[in-house]
């Protein structure tokens, strides 16, 4: 028991290096129209073809523009498709592929903009998370849908 404690202490710090830093102190969420800088427990970003990098102020807001590309390309809110998108582990900031990555559904963990997919670089990561913040289901990328993107952000 002694070591489980131990272990989900280390992994509630996040002191560690690593994850997503802040490209603009200035930059606001492209869907949600936030400032970044408030929320970096939850950055997101996407590489986008062209090379560029844009951040999101939450897994759900980067899923958004995933999931409608060619509406944010046709505002011009976006300039090229999106190439890979990248979350980090929301117990120790380091930075994975999101579509290699876990997820927490219906956690008492609330993101900036309100319900929001909790992101993990592994299962175990997101069980600790789920034993003390609840969750209803641990799933990988290919397990979220846009239906689901779109029940969050009701």
């Amino acid at each position: 028991m002694k070591k489980f404690i131990l272990v989900v202490c280390l992994l509630s710090m996040s002191v560690f290096a690593g994850g997503i830093k802040l490209l603009d102190a200035n930059a606001t969420d492209i869907v949600y129209k936030m400032p970044l800088k408030k929320y970096p427990d939850f950055l997101c970003e996407a590489k986008l073809e062209n090379g560029k990098t844009i951040q999101f102020i939450s897994v759900k807001s980067m899923l958004q523009v995933y999931f409608h590309q060619e509406y944010f390309l046709k505002h011009k809110m976006i300039d090229a498709k999106i190439k890979d998108i990248f979350i980090q582990d929301y117990l120790n900031k380091t930075k994975k592929d999101a579509k290699r990555s876990i997820f927490v559904f219906g956690s008492h963990v609330v993101g900036p903009h309100g319900d929001d997919l909790i992101p993990f670089k592994d299962r175990y990561s997101a069980k600790l998370f789920k034993i003390k913040y609840g969750g209803t289901k641990i799933m990988s990328f290919d397990e979220i849908t846009l239906g689901l993107i779109k029940y969050l952000d009701m």
